[in-house]
């Protein structure tokens, strides 16, 4: 095990403990979700110059413990982070909701520089573009669990592989999708979708965070669309979102 190793993170939640260290939860680039300890980094100005804050991407220059169990930050770059983000509430909620759900996710080596790469154009998006998906949020989860291995079919009829133009029926507990001729026998967990919104979620699923649009279809279509993210990344990933948090399902 490499005892001291450099990376970029991009700090998704930071917390004090004793009087003047710090912890941060970070997204690296190469090694996925890690706990980082900054000993005392609210007063040393050399090591940090005060770049500890969410949604800022550093270069870290990480420690490990001798019994590997923890990484030590013994100094930290800033590489890039909002301008003018942090004064928009509502924007700084979206993007509070999408990091808390990268951390309720989980990242490792083998999924971490696109998870990172998506986390860096989210940033962006929500620091440059002057208007939004109202669906964002649902959107982030479902492109980053594609990200992380569970990709839901949605070109073709997964029984017969026929076209889906005309809508379809998205099955959340199996991830694929049935055109009307295959209707699945029980509705229990299939969401009707337009044709328009199963070609929606996939440009979610193959594009980053900046080129989703932010035209919203009519809302009975944008309700089934959310209605299938929400299931699928419940179903397949365990994550619901209740009273302001993800929690394991």
């Amino acid at each position: 095990m490499l005892r001291e190793w450099a990376d970029n993170g991009f700090v998704l939640r930071i917390g004090r403990f004793r009087e003047t260290d710090v912890w941060l939860k970070t997204l690296c680039r190469t090694r996925g979700l890690t706990t980082l300890f900054a000993f005392g980094a609210s007063r040393s100005r050399k090591r940090f110059c005060g770049c500890l804050d969410v949604l800022n991407t550093l270069r870290c220059h990480i420690r490990t413990t001798e019994n590997g169990r923890f990484f030590n930050l013994q100094e930290a770059v800033l590489l890039m982070g909002p301008r003018r983000l942090r004064s928009n509430w509502q924007r700084m909620g979206l993007a509070a909701n999408c990091l808390r759900f990268v951390e309720s996710l989980g990242a490792t080596p083998e999924n971490a520089v696109e998870l990172f790469d998506i986390v860096e154009d989210l940033r962006r998006t929500l620091e440059d573009r002057p208007h939004l998906p109202s669906l964002l949020p649902l959107f982030f989860r479902l492109r980053m669990a594609r990200a992380g291995g569970f990709a839901p079919q949605l070109r073709s009829c997964g029984l017969c592989g026929g076209s889906l133009d005309k809508g379809a029926f998205f099955l959340v507990n199996e991830g694929q999708t049935l055109c009307p001729r295959c209707r699945p026998a029980s509705m229990a967990y299939a969401v009707k979708l337009s044709g328009a919104g199963l070609g929606l979620l996939q440009h979610v699923c193959d594009t980053p965070p900046s080129d989703w649009p932010h035209e919203d279809l009519p809302p009975p279509e944008r309700r089934a669309c959310a209605g299938a993210i929400d299931g699928f990344v419940q179903y397949h990933l365990g994550l619901a979102f209740e009273d302001g948090r993800f929690r394991r399902v």
